[in-house]
C-alpha cells in the first residue's frame, strides 16, 4: 500500500515527536515525577500511534498493531492512575515494554514477519522484553532509571518510524531501501538493554547488606556498654592487627536502651594495655546498611582512611561506633547529638570485654563532618554519663557543629542538599513535631527517599543523585525555620567541657563553611573550653583528612601529647578573620 504525502508527513512527524520526547526522557532525568510522568507516558502514545500507522503499510501487521496498542495503552495508564511513585510509573512502563516484546517474539515464532524482518523482529522483540523486565525489577527505583529505560527505546521507535515513513512514500522504494537501518536500530536497542542489564546486576553485587550478625536478640541486657556478640574481620585491618564486628548495647536520646554496632582494631601480639583512639566516623548515609562495619572499606567511607594504619604505627587501638540504625536495627538519628555521642562511649565499654584485648584506661576521640560533630557531643556526654571511659582529647575535624548555620548553608548548594535531606529524615526520625512532609515538596520525596535508602559508597546512589542534586527547589521551606530549626538548635554541642579539644577545619570547606566555624570556636573559647583551632588554606571539606593533608602529622602529634598526659596551650580564633 503506498503512502499518500500527508501520510508520510503524518509518519514523519510522530516519528520526530518521538525521538524528541525520547531523547529529554534520556539526556535531561527530570527532577521531579509529575515531568517524569508526563514524559514517559506522552512517549509511549506517541510511539504506539507511529506503530499502528506503520501496521497499515504491512504485510503483516499483527505484530505492530500489538505493539502500537499496548504502548498507548501504557501511557494512559500512566496519566490515569493517580498518585503514582517513580516506582509504580517504572512498574506500568516495564509490564508495557515487557507485552510489547513477547508480541513481538510470539510474532516471530508464528513465522508473522517477512523474512528480511525476521532478525529485526527477534532482537527488537528482546530488548523490549529485557528492558520491560529490568523496569520492574530495577533496584529502587528512581527517576533516572525510568528515564533511562524508557527514553533510549522511544528514540529507536521514533527513528525507525522516520525511515519507514519515507521508504514506504512508494510502493517499489520499500523493495529497494536497504535493511541494515532497521537492523541496525534493533542491535542498538538489544546492546542498550545487555549495557543496562549488567549495570543492574552491579548494582544488585555491590549494594551493602547486613548480615544476621546485626539482628537484634529478643532480650537486650539491661546496661549500656555491654557486649552482645562479636565476630572477627579483616575489613579494614592493617597487617599486624586483629579486627573485630562488635554488637552492643546503648542509650537513644530518652534513655532507652537500643542496640547498636562497630568495629574494634587491636595489635595482635600487644606489648601492654593500648590506648583507644576512638573513632567518630563522617557521612555514610542514613539507611541501616550504610554502617562502615558493614561496608568493604569502612574507614575510606567514613572519611578518613587513614584511622588504622596512623593507629597501629603507634600501638594505639581503634574503636569505631557505627552509631545507633547503621547496621543494628532501628532508624539512625542523624546529626542527633546524643545518642552519637553515647554510642561512642558505649562502644568503648564494650570492646573492653573483647577476649584477647587489654585497652588503656585513656582515649581520644577523632571524628570528621558528622563524625567531628559526634566527636564534640562524646566530650559533653563522657563525664555524666561514662565516667569509666575519661576522655584525654577530643579532636573534631570540619565538625558538623553549628547546626543552623550549616543547613542553611548546605540547603541552598548544590552538594550540600543531600546531606541537608538526610538531615531531614534524621530529624523526622528522632522527633515526632519534625515531618518529612513539612520541609520536602510531595514530587520530590520518591527521589529523596531513593537517596535516603542507599550509601553514598554504594554504585545506586548515582540513579539518585541527579534529581537531588539538580533540583534547588526541593524543599517546601526554610529547614532552619519550624520544629525542625529548633530541634536542630538544641543538638548545637554549645556546652563547653574540661577535655581538651581541637577543632581543625579546612579554609575553602565549601559545606562546614569556615567563618561559621571560626565563630562558633570562638564562642566556645570564651565560655572557657581548652581549645586550639587550626584552619588549613587550600583545603576543603574532604581534602583537609585526606593522607597528604598537613592536618595529618599535626593530629596525631596533638594525639600523642594527650596520651602523654602533656598540658594544651589554647589557640582560639579571631571570628572575624
Amino acid at each position: 500500500m503506498r503512502w499518500r504525502p500527508e501520510q508520510r508527513w503524518l509518519g514523519v512527524g510522530i516519528g520526530v515527536l518521538a525521538v524528541a520526547l525520547g531523547a529529554a526522557l534520556t539526556l535531561r532525568p527530570y527532577d521531579s515525577l509529575e515531568a517524569l510522568t508526563f514524559g514517559v507516558a506522552a512517549a509511549l502514545v506517541v510511539t504506539g500511534v507511529g506503530e499502528l500507522l506503520e501496521s497499515r503499510h504491512e504485510a503483516h501487521p499483527w505484530s505492530s498493531r500489538v505493539l502500537g496498542v499496548v504502548l498507548i495503552v501504557t501511557g494512559a495508564l500512566i496519566v490515569a492512575l493517580p498518585g503514582l511513585s517513580a516506582s509504580s510509573v517504572a512498574l506500568v512502563a516495564g509490564a508495557g515494554l515487557a507485552v510489547a516484546g513477547v508480541a513481538r517474539l510470539v510474532a516471530v515464532a508464528r513465522r508473522q514477519v517477512e523474512a528480511v524482518e525476521w532478525w529485526i523482529a527477534l532482537l527488537g522483540g528482546i530488548a523490549c522484553l529485557v528492558l520491560g523486565v529490568l523496569a520492574i525489577g530495577w533496584p529502587d527505583v528512581t527517576t533516572l532509571a525510568v528515564a533511562l529505560l524508557v527514553g533510549p527505546v522511544v528514540v529507536i521507535l521514533g527513528i525507525r518510524q522516520i525511515v519507514l515513513a519515507w521508504r514506504y512514500a512508494h510502493r517499489d522504494e520499500r523493495r529497494r531501501a536497504p535493511g541494515w537501518l532497521r537492523l541496525g536500530g534493533a542491535v542498538a536497542a538489544l546492546v542498550l538493554a545487555g549495557a543496562l542489564a549488567a549495570a543492574s546486576a552491579v548494582i544488585h553485587e555491590e549494594e551493602p547488606r547486613a548480615s544476621a550478625f546485626y539482628d537484634t536478640p529478643d532480650a537486650l541486657p539491661g546496661r549500656p556498654g555491654q557486649l552482645i556478640r562479636d565476630q572477627r574481620t579483616d575489613d579494614g585491618v592493617p597487617d599486624g592487627q586483629q579486627g573485630w564486628r562488635i554488637l552492643y548495647t546503648t542509650t537513644d536520646r530518652t534513655g532507652k536502651i537500643v542496640p547498636a554496632s562497630g568495629l574494634v582494631i587491636a595489635a595482635e601480639d600487644p606489648s601492654g594495655p593500648q590506648p583507644v583512639l576512638l573513632w567518630d566516623h563522617g557521612t555514610t548515609g542514613v539507611a541501616r546498611d550504610c554502617a562502615p562495619s558493614v561496608l568493604p572499606d569502612p574507614f575510606k567511607a567514613g572519611g578518613m582512611p587513614v584511622v588504622p594504619e596512623q593507629a597501629a604505627a603507634r600501638g594505639w587501638a581503634v574503636v569505631a561506633p557505627d552509631y545507633p540504625g547503621l547496621g543494628a536495627k532501628g532508624a539512625h538519628e542523624y546529626l542527633v547529638g546524643v545518642p552519637e555521642g553515647r554510642s561512642a562511649l558505649d562502644a568503648v565499654r564494650a570492646a573492653r570485654q573483647l577476649r584477647g584485648v587489654e585497652l588503656g584506661p585513656k582515649t581520644v576521640v577523632w571524628g570528621h563532618s558528622q563524625g567531628g560533630g559526634a566527636a564534640l557531643w562524646t566530650g559533653i556526654e563522657a563525664a555524666r554519663y561514662a565516667p569509666d571511659v575519661p576522655l584525654a582529647g577530643v579532636a573534631a575535624l570540619a565538625p558538623a557543629s553549628d547546626l543552623p548555620g550549616l543547613v542553611d548553608v548546605v540547603q541552598d548548594n548544590s552538594a550540600g542538599r543531600l546531606f541537608a535531606t538526610f538531615a531531614v529524615f534524621g530529624y523526622a526520625a528522632a522527633y515526632r513535631d519534625v515531618r518529612v512532609r513539612e520541609y520536602i515538596r510531595p514530587s520530590a520525596l520518591p527521589a529523596v527517599r531513593g537517596i535516603a535508602s542507599r550509601c553514598l559508597a554504594e554504585p545506586a546512589i548515582l540513579l539518585s543523585l541527579p534529581s537531588v542534586l539538580a533540583d534547588d527547589n526541593i524543599f517546601r521551606r526554610d529547614l532552619t525555620s519550624g520544629p525542625l530549626g529548633r530541634r536542630l538548635r538544641q543538638n548545637v554541642p554549645r556546652q563547653p567541657t574540661r577535655i581538651p579539644t581541637l577543632i581543625a577545619q579546612g579554609a575553602d570547606d565549601e559545606l562546614v563553611v569556615a567563618g561559621t566555624q571560626r565563630r562558633f570556636a570562638a564562642r566556645l573559647c570564651r565560655d572557657g573550653q581548652p581549645l586550639q583551632y587550626r584552619e588549613f588554606a587550600g583545603r576543603d571539606h574532604l581534602s583537609v583528612v585526606a593522607d597528604d593533608s598537613p592536618l595529618i602529622p599535626e593530629l596525631v602529634g596533638w594525639t600523642e601529647s594527650r596520651f602523654a598526659g602533656a598540658p594544651m596551650r589554647d589557640a582560639c580564633p579571631t571570628p572575624e578573620r
